[in-house]
């Protein structure tokens, strides 16, 4: 007898068609049978071990979140109530340019103290992988949700070039390529690129589309954080399709928005530049997420100068005055190329989370207000973070605007992705409540996109970008990572205010249909796995 049937669902399958009403039966992982109108139809109805009665519940696939840092969470926190709860299945990691593989002992340390604000230090994990297969298998051990892999340009770069600025020599070039071929053969699905972080920012055109034509021939994609989200946002945009294209390397723009005041209301501008690319035959996808405000680390927003040679070296320089001085004015006057080129206002900078308990008072406000507060100016009081949290202070960034974010998620090339850091008292909210948001406020409560359709964007949509071919559907055969949801209250229950709310209206979630989530809660199920590129 199987094992799972899910009776009188309201099926979206992902497809982006309509809904239809299904008994769904699951065995062994996967789906095995659909049995549509089956109640209606008066057919003999399929049976189980057991049943699931989803009267007015939504089944759809499981969501896959194409942006995630839960590079070290997964293996910290068994639970990961933070994406299970919002119907996650699949994370896609190594984001930005910057994770833990492939390492050396030398650059697993820099790595570790380069991203503190984005995932701790790590003194919780045990760091006993070098390569990007070991790490695959270090997840394979048993995570929460599956997950995918991106080979990190930055640390790949730290690894073979160190953290200087300056193009690679052709023995370090060859090196970097070697590293990324080997990272795909072992099961990544593409590249990540932080090109406003070192140390992946230093490199040049030429040297990203070496690396991207290697991830060409191997079947993944590239996904770059560009160099620019701000003043040079749409030329930022236009040289990656640029370059992909020269490559042969399809491209998924990540966190792909328009942001701070010069970028207000220009999404349609990013949206024409994509379309006549598509038009001309690019391959490409994005992701965003659906809140305004942006989210990283206090030292990201340092000139690229004052960053380079590693976090001691940034340390080193913020405690000379007179570097210090110089770093302020490109902050606060010339627009760091850390800032997207754009002068730094501290009244958007709020202090989302710090690693020293000391500075918990700064968690919650702005740079200025704190400023304020303590007769100070905003650079005395950014500078004392930087030194004294030794680079780990994480910042919510207010610069986003509404009108350009519907703009971008209507998109036929869009997908979903948290950017989710969830690290920090305060951490952003979205990586608690992406998907839900997207299914309670921007479906059920605007109409910016039907159900069908948002479902479509959170789940075959990145499946395909994925070269995932038995996910993303509700399909007979096709593993049964799976979502059951009520339209009417499904909703994040994250806040800027209380930030690590879990969602409503997500009763059950199945990861290789196994219950991960059930009646509201988390099982101590440990379904998920590593999801390897899928050979050409």
């Amino acid at each position: 007898m199987e094992e799972l049937v899910i009776r009188d669902a309201d099926v979206v399958d992902g497809s982006g068609g309509s809904a239809y009403r299904a008994d769904v039966v699951v065995d062994g992982g996967r789906i095995t049978s659909i049995v549509k109108e089956a109640a209606a139809a008066g057919c003999q109805r399929p049976t189980a071990r057991r049943e699931l009665d989803a009267e007015g519940l939504v089944l759809a696939p499981g969501f896959i979140d194409m942006h995630a840092h839960s590079d070290l969470a997964l293996l910290r926190d068994p639970d990961h109530s933070a994406k299970a709860a919002q119907g996650v299945t699949l994370e896609v990691l190594g984001q930005d340019g910057l994770s833990y593989a492939p390492v050396d002992d030398r650059t697993l340390g820099e790595v570790r103290r380069a991203i503190a604000g984005w995932n701790g230090p790590g003194d919780d994990v045990d760091f006993d992988w070098r390569s990007v297969g070991e790490y695959l298998d270090r997840l394979d051990r048993g995570i929460a949700v599956n997950a995918a892999y991106l080979i990190p340009q930055g640390t790949v770069r730290a690894l073979a070039v160190g953290w200087e600025d300056r193009p690679a020599t052709a023995a370090e070039l060859d090196r970097m390529r070697r590293l990324v071929a080997e990272g795909l053969e072992q099961g990544a699905v593409g590249m990540s690129s932080g090109l406003t972080y070192t140390p992946g920012m230093y490199a040049e055109d030429a040297e990203l589309t070496e690396l991207c034509r290697v991830v060409g021939e191997y079947g993944g994609y590239y996904c770059p954080h560009h160099r620019s989200y701000g003043a040079g946002a749409l030329a930022a945009y236009e040289e990656m399709v640029a370059l992909t294209r020269e490559a042969g390397c399809p491209l998924h723009l990540a966190h792909a928005t328009m942001n701070f005041g010069v970028n207000k209301g220009r999404a349609p501008e990013l949206l024409a530049l994509l379309d006549e690319a598509l038009a001309g035959g690019a391959d490409i996808t994005l992701d965003t997420y659906p809140y305004t405000p942006g989210s990283t680390t206090l030292a990201a927003l340092l000139p690229s100068w004052a960053s380079e040679g590693g976090p001691e070296e940034i340390l080193r320089r913020l405690a000379d005055d007179d570097t210090a001085e110089r770093v302020r004015h490109h902050l606060e006057v010339t627009g760091s190329d850390g800032c997207h080129g754009v002068p730094v206002e501290w009244e958007t900078i709020e202090i989302s989370g710090v690693a020293d308990p000391a500075l918990a008072p700064y968690v919650g406000r702005t740079v200025q207000e704190s400023a304020t507060a303590r007769g100070e100016t905003p650079w005395t009081v950014a500078r004392r973070l930087l030194r004294t949290d030794r680079l780990a202070t994480a910042i919510l960034q207010h610069v986003g605007h509404e009108e350009n974010v519907r703009a971008i998620m209507r998109h036929r090339v869009h997908t979903g992705g948290s950017d989710g850091i969830l690290q920090g008292a305060k951490p952003h909210p979205r990586a608690y409540g992406t998907f839900p948001h997207y299914l309670g406020h921007y479906v059920r409560e605007l109409g910016v996109l039907s159900l069908e359709e948002c479902v479509a964007h959170l789940t075959s949509r990145p499946a395909a970008r994925l070269r995932l071919p038995d996910r993303g559907l509700v399909r007979e055969g096709h593993r049964a990572d799976l979502v059951l949801f009520d339209p009417a209250t499904v909703a994040a229950g994250s806040t800027f205010e209380d930030p690590r709310r879990l969602p409503t209206g997500i009763p059950y979630v199945l990861v290789d249909g196994r219950f991960v989530i059930e009646d509201g809660r988390r099982t101590d199920v440990l379904a998920g796995r590593s999801v390897r590129r899928t050979p050409r």
